[in-house]
C-alpha cells in the first residue's frame, strides 16, 4: 500500500512540476533567457541555475527560461557512430521536453528578432519576452541547398549520396558503405566553418577500415576531397593524418570544394584554384557547408559574418552597451573549432562570469582559453584524440598517462563509442559535466 501511495505521489509531483513549468513559461519577463536548447543551451541553463544555488542565492523556479521550438534534442556526435554501423539512430535523440527540468521554464518557440537595447527578444509568434540576462546558444545552420543537386541526391535511396550531418541521412551512410562492393568512394569536406571539422574524415576512415575488414579493399578506392589546404587545422594532428592517408593509400585532393552533385550521372563537381572539375563516384559522402542562422543577418548582436560577437575570454558581448548578453557554442564568434567538447569548457566560464556580473557588477577571473576537442576515429577500435586551444596549440588531457595523442589508441575509441554518449545524456545536458575537469566544477578563484 505504501509503495502504491509512493508511486501515486511521484506521479502527482511530476504532473505538478510540469504544470508549474508551463505556468512559468507564460510569463513575459525572466531573470535569464537562454535561446536554444541544444548542447550549449541545456548545459549552460542548468549550470547557471546550479551556480546561483551553490552560492546561497538560488533563483526561483521559472526565473530561467529556455526558448526552443524543437520536438527533439539530438546527440549529434553520435551520427558518425550511426554511419559506421555502431549505433541505431534513435539512440541519438530524445524528446526535448523530457530533458528540461521543472527549475527551467520551457517556451517552445524560436526567436525571430533580438533587441538588446530594450533587453528583449521577439518570438516567431510575435511574443515579446524581456530578460535581465540573455544567453544565445542557437547553434548554426546546415546549408544543404547551396550545393545544386545535393538535396535531391540525399532523398534518392539509389543515388549513393549520404551524410552524417543530419538525423534523417546518417543511417543512409551505413547502408551505402555496407552495400558497396566496388567502385570509387569519395568523402568531402567544405571550405569554411563547420561543426566538428574532423567529422568528414572520421566517417571516411571508418569506411576504409570496413572495406579492409570485409575484403573489399582491393575493389573500392577511397578519396578525400577537401576545400581546406591540409588534413586538419592543427599541424601536429594534420601531419599524423597525412602520414596515415599515405600509408593507407587514400587519395588526397586539397582545395577542392564541392559545388554540385549530379546523382543521375554519378558525378560530383568541385571548385579548385584552377577551375571546376567533374569527378565520377560510386559512393559520395557529403559534409555540407554551414554558417550562422538567418536570424542573425543584420542583427545588432552579430558581427559582419553573422556570428554572435563575444569576448573570446569572458564570452560576454563585445559591445559594452550589451553587457547583459552572452553566447557560447556554434553560434558564437569564438575563434575555435565548433564542437560539443568546446561547450564543456565554455559553459562554466560563461556561467561564472554571468553570475559575477549579476552579483557584483563585474566579470570574474574566469577565462576561456579556446579549448576544444575532436575525437577522430581512424578505424574500428582506434581513435586519434585531438585536443587543442586558441592558436591551434595542442592541449592534451591524457598524454602524460597514455602517450602522444596523435597516435590512435583503443582507449580513446571506447571513450567516443561508449563513455561520451553515456556522460552526455546523464550529466552534460543536466549541467553536471565539465569536460576535461570531469564531474568537478572548475574553481576560478
Amino acid at each position: 500500500m505504501l509503495a502504491i501511495s509512493s508511486k501515486a505521489f511521484m506521479r502527482s509531483s511530476s504532473t505538478a512540476a510540469r504544470r508549474w513549468a508551463s505556468t512559468a513559461a507564460d510569463k513575459d519577463s525572466f531573470k535569464v533567457v537562454v535561446v536554444g536548447a541544444g548542447s550549449g543551451g541545456l548545459t549552460v541553463a542548468n549550470q547557471i541555475y546550479n551556480r546561483f544555488k551553490s552560492a546561497g542565492k538560488a533563483l526561483n523556479e521559472g526565473d530561467i527560461a529556455i526558448l526552443d521550438a524543437a520536438e527533439y534534442h539530438y546527440y549529434q556526435p553520435g551520427w558518425t557512430l550511426v554511419g559506421a554501423g555502431l549505433k541505431k539512430k534513435d539512440e541519438t535523440r530524445r524528446r526535448l521536453d523530457s530533458l528540461i527540468p521543472p527549475t527551467l521554464a520551457h517556451i517552445p518557440e524560436n526567436v525571430k528578432a533580438f533587441d538588446p537595447k530594450t533587453s528583449s527578444v521577439t518570438t516567431t509568434s510575435g511574443r515579446k519576452i524581456n530578460y535581465e540576462s540573455l544567453v544565445v546558444a542557437t547553434g548554426l545552420q546546415t546549408n544543404w541547398s547551396t550545393i545544386p543537386g545535393l538535396e535531391k541526391a540525399l532523398a534518392d535511396s539509389a543515388s549513393g549520396v549520404s551524410s552524417i550531418y543530419s538525423y534523417n541521412t546518417c543511417d543512409k551512410v551505413w547502408r551505402d558503405i555496407d552495400a558497396l562492393r566496388s567502385g570509387k568512394a569519395i568523402f568531402t569536406q567544405p571550405a569554411g566553418v563547420i561543426k566538428c571539422a574532423g567529422a568528414p574524415q572520421k566517417i571516411m576512415w571508418m569506411a576504409w577500415d570496413r572495406f579492409q575488414r570485409t575484403k573489399r579493399g582491393d575493389t573500392v578506392s577511397v578519396d578525400f576531397y577537401t576545400g581546406m589546404p591540409s588534413m586538419f587545422s592543427v599541424k601536429k594532428y594534420s601531419d599524423a593524418l597525412e602520414a596515415l592517408r599515405k600509408e593507407r593509400g587514400v587519395g588526397g585532393h586539397f582545395q577542392h570544394n564541392l559545388v554540385g552533385v549530379n546523382a543521375d550521372a554519378h558525378k560530383a563537381t568541385f571548385k579548385t584554384p584552377d577551375g571546376n572539375v567533374d569527378v565520377d563516384y560510386t559512393l559520395l559522402h557529403v559534409s555540407p557547408p554551414m554558417g550562422p542562422l538567418d536570424v542573425f543577418k543584420g542583427s545588432p548582436i552579430a558581427d559582419q559574418a553573422g556570428w554572435v560577437s563575444v569576448d573570446q575570454a569572458t564570452l560576454r558581448h563585445t559591445n559594452p552597451e550589451y553587457g547583459n548578453v552572452w553566447a557560447l557554442g556554434d553560434c558564437s564568434s569564438l575563434p575555435t573549432s565548433k564542437t560539443a567538447a568546446a561547450v564543456t569548457a565554455q559553459a562554466p566560464v560563461l556561467t561564472e562570469n554571468l553570475f559575477s556580473v549579476v552579483d557584483t557588477g563585474k566579470v570574474s577571473g574566469a577565462a576561456y582559453d579556446g579549448y576544444t576537442s575532436c575525437p577522430l576515429l581512424t578505424g574500428y577500435g582506434q581513435l586519434l584524440l585531438a585536443e587543442f586551444k586558441y592558436g591551434l596549440e595542442p592541449k592534451e588531457s591524457f598524454a602524460s598517462y597514455l602517450g602522444d595523442q596523435s597516435v590512435p589508441r583503443a582507449a580513446y575509441y571506447y571513450l567516443k563509442k561508449d563513455f561520451f554518449p553515456w556522460v552526455y545524456w546523464n550529466y552534460m545536458v543536466k549541467g553536471n559535466w565539465f569536460g576535461s575537469k570531469g564531474f568537478i566544477r572548475p574553481d576560478f578563484k
